[in-house]
């Protein structure tokens, strides 16, 4: 049987450390390493002759490539809605943004969400339900791997990191709804853990609560370290150099940044938001305010039974999100979106 063609269609990559652009490489490099039987990709060809064509971001040039013949698939990483607290624009620019938001939805065959909690907000925004399908993220364990506690050491005095103090790591874009200002009322209430935020401003100057972060940010605090904008190859190290994973997020899809942690073995604290209940496995340790996330911080640097059961948690999203499981989901999408076009098989 022939490979089955698919032109990848992506910026995903184009504004630096964003989890929309792992998630694209993750999936192109599973589908290079287990598909190379069964699927040809290739990106950005903007060319008739492929199969299937995968759009996984939303730019005007990828619009214009979703046509009626065309077997399209559009990977959703985000809602309208869920843009708010990211971006700062002037409502009426915002609004027509949105718009245009969804009829690039809406103009694909097939949508792919990557938390089950979007299905119904699509559905109702006019997408049929039969043609949406879930599959969730996951990172490569050649990747995010654990490290000795020599490489460590080694990371956190390259990084000017205390050497002697439990670290807490916060990973994501800095913008109002990744919860910042909680992480740093958190950080006032552990003065005897050390805080870092890797991430920066990747929307710089529109994005949301640009100027009150930036001064936030500019305030002395001794435990306190924002490291910026993080190249990828260099995270399984800063990940390794923490013990805490801590995510006060506001509003999440499915956060490359904690299958990062749980992938190099952190455990991990989150804000309590219902979609985390469809995609994360039993119980969690989760907070609401920065008192609640104090005490559970704590409690993770003080209490070794704590932590090695937090730990074990890491370990089931770490099995269950693995790149085997997820790629037979791809492969059997694939064939089944062929058959439903194509009537291949």
């Amino acid at each position: 049987m022939n490979k089955t063609t698919i032109d990848v269609l992506s910026a995903a990559t184009s504004a630096p450390a964003q989890g929309v652009g792992s998630a694209y490489l993750e999936q192109t490099e599973l589908l290079k390493e287990f598909g190379k039987e069964d699927f040809e990709l290739s990106l950005n060809k903007h060319s008739s002759k492929f199969d299937l064509y995968h759009v996984h971001s939303i730019n005007p040039t990828f619009y214009l490539m979703m046509k009626k013949k065309r077997t399209t698939i559009c990977y959703v990483h985000f809602l309208p809605e869920t843009l708010k607290g990211s971006i700062k624009l002037p409502e009426p620019i915002f609004s027509l943004f949105c718009r245009y938001v969804i009829s690039f939805y809406k103009r694909a065959k097939e949508i792919v969400v990557v938390n089950p909690s979007f299905i119904e907000p699509l559905v109702k925004l006019g997408i049929k339900k039969d043609n949406i399908t879930y599959i969730p993220n996951f990172v490569s364990e050649k990747t995010f791997y654990p490290q000795t506690e020599e490489q460590k050491q080694e990371t956190r005095k390259r990084y000017g990191l205390p050497l002697n103090k439990k670290i807490v790591i916060s990973v994501g874009q800095i913008q109002t709804r990744k919860g910042v200002k909680d992480f740093l009322k958190t950080s006032e209430l552990c003065p005897d853990l050390f805080f870092i935020w890797v991430g920066g401003f990747s929307f710089k100057g529109i994005t949301d609560g640009y100027q009150e972060l930036k001064k936030e940010m500019s305030v002395r605090r001794d435990n306190v370290k924002f490291l910026g904008i993080i190249d990828r190859e260099d995270m399984n190290s800063i990940y390794n150099a923490s013990d805490i994973f801590f995510l006060p997020s506001f509003n999440e899809l499915f956060p490359m940044s904690l299958l990062e942690a749980c992938s190099v073995g952190l455990p991990y604290l989150i804000r309590d938001l219902s979609l985390y209940k469809d995609i994360l496995l039993g119980d969690y340790l989760t907070g609401n305010t920065a008192e609640e996330f104090a005490k559970e911080l704590n409690r993770l640097a003080t209490d070794d039974d704590y932590y090695a059961a937090a730990k074990s948690l890491s370990r089931m999203i770490k099995e269950k999100y693995s790149r085997n499981n997820i790629y037979l989901l791809w492969k059997q999408y694939y064939f089944r979106i062929l058959n439903k076009y194509h009537k291949y098989f």
